[in-house]
């Protein structure tokens, strides 16, 4: 099947391309993207319930959060000022709908392998402020290719997920959650990655190449679509993203699992933030 060129060359993937980057700029850069976290803060670290910057008391308790404070704290709940003793759970939604919020701050509350943390996004972040974009190669159809997926073994699993532990860009190692093998070509070589299968179906690979750490970040992020009944899906690093910690330090995103550090190239894609 052939792709519609314009009259000014460009085809309509290309436009898509376009229209993505231009949808993710602006996705990274509002107020509660990922540019205004300026703090992850685990309550394990602070026994005394007393978060750097962050008015109030935090606790555990078990499936549970603990917040106490008084309403000269200046702290909200769920848009009203809070005055008492609250029992919160992690919050499931975007951040701007966090229901702990101090002015225009919004205090999200994250759990991971039992451990309960509270995220700050704050859209007055220096990094927020001072993002220049995102560098970006512009799209090539040489790099998007059909892929095919393969679950693993159900012997291997519990329930379809064989769990390896990595390194986090926090410097702690936690369990990473993989579906099965994604197996494409590029350039007449043939190459594999790892991937997680989330909730819609859809794959979720981490992986590095050749490129990073030099002319693109350390490692990225790909997203390819569904499989098909036989396992067939599109393999387009013409879409591969920043993970969230290029943006923020505060992050704790997963390194690349074993076997997903490509020996090609990938000179495809979200790169490095403009400026860095």
């Amino acid at each position: 099947m052939t792709t519609d060129a314009s009259t000014d060359g460009t085809t309509d993937a290309s436009r898509d391309w376009k229209h993505r980057h231009e949808q993710r700029t602006e996705t990274v850069s509002a107020p509660y993207g990922p540019l205004s976290l300026t703090g992850t803060h685990w309550l394990a670290d602070y026994p005394d319930g007393s978060l750097p910057d962050i008015p109030g008391r935090w606790t555990e308790a078990g499936d549970e959060i603990v917040l106490t404070a008084e309403a000269g704290d200046g702290l909200t709940l769920d848009g009203q000022l809070f005055d008492g003793e609250a029992r919160l759970g992690a919050d499931p939604g975007p951040v701007a709908a966090a229901r702990v919020g101090h002015g225009d701050r919004r205090l999200v509350v994250l759990r991971r392998e039992g451990l309960w943390a509270v995220r700050d996004f704050d859209p007055e972040s220096a990094t927020r402020r001072a993002f220049r974009g995102i560098e970006a190669t512009e799209y090539d159809a040489r790099w998007a290719v059909e892929g095919r997926f393969t679950p693993y073994a159900a012997e291997s699993t519990t329930d379809g997920v064989r769990t390896v532990r990595v390194g986090n860009a926090d410097g702690v190692e936690r369990g990473l959650g993989l579906g099965g093998e994604l197996a494409f070509s590029l350039a007449g070589k043939d190459h594999t990655l790892q991937v997680s299968v989330e909730g819609d179906g859809s794959l979720w690979a981490v992986f590095a190449d050749a490129t990073s750490g030099v002319s693109s970040y350390r490692f990225r992020f790909l997203r390819p679509a569904a499989p098909d009944a036989e396992g067939r899906t599109t393999v387009d690093f013409n879409r591969a993203l920043l993970p969230p910690c290029a943006f923020a330090d505060h992050f704790i995103c997963p390194f690349p699992p074993p076997g997903n550090t490509l020996g090609a190239e990938i000179a495809a894609g979200e790169r490095n933030l403009i400026g860095s």
